[in-house]
């Protein structure tokens, strides 16, 4: 009786561990079409700018560290096999060794920063905030010195301040709105979501 049990019980838990894999491939996959149709808003201004950061730190408050940093992950994947994913409906491996690819790849450097610093201290809000503020310099800084290495073969020496001026303090003040909106909007649907997600801090 207790073998037959026990072997209920190990097939119950084979079980769980299949649904639990299926739901997380399911909410991957729709977060990656939530940061593909993010890349190809462009919201008009002095000087326009998309919503991939926005979605990249949605998805990870959203989902947790582990599952956002896999959908980002994917995300880039997806596009640098070709799929249109990237901004203004671009893909391929040439999008992501361009110039700007470097924040592309920057990308997945926020959501590893996040996904470490829940995992360290939980997801307070200040906790939170500051992951995301330190993922966007990561971002900012990982992008910047592709950019640098990739004009400077193939058109010559730029300064950095040159560099900083043209791709990342124009965007400073709209990744910063991100970032609180991205914040605002993920703790107000993360409690609600929490249940039809069966997520778990502590497994993440």
């Amino acid at each position: 009786m207790r073998v037959q049990e026990n072997a209920q019980a190990k097939h119950g838990n084979v079980e769980k561990a299949a649904k639990r894999k299926a739901y997380d491939m399911a909410y991957i996959g729709f977060f990656v079409v939530v940061i593909a149709i993010c890349s190809w808003i462009t919201i008009p201004a002095a000087v326009p700018f998309t919503l991939q950061t926005f979605a990249v730190f949605l998805s990870v408050i959203l989902l947790g560290g582990r599952r956002g940093t896999l959908a980002v992950a994917v995300y880039i994947l997806l596009g640098a096999i070709g799929i249109p994913v990237f901004s203004g409906c671009r893909g391929g491996i040439g999008v992501l060794m361009n110039s700007t690819g470097g924040y592309l790849a920057g990308f997945l450097c926020s959501a590893l920063i996040m996904w470490a610093a829940e995992r360290f201290f939980g997801t307070k809000v200040w906790v939170q905030v500051l992951s995301m503020m330190l993922g966007l310099a990561a971002c900012y800084t990982v992008g910047t010195a592709w950019f640098l290495f990739v004009y400077l073969r193939n058109t010559g020496a730029v300064s950095l301040m040159t560099v900083l001026l043209w791709c990342v303090i124009p965007f400073i003040v709209p990744d910063l709105v991100k970032i609180v909106l991205a914040l605002m909007l993920g703790r107000s649907l993360r409690k609600p979501l929490s249940g039809i997600m069966q997520e778990d801090r502590r497994k993440r």
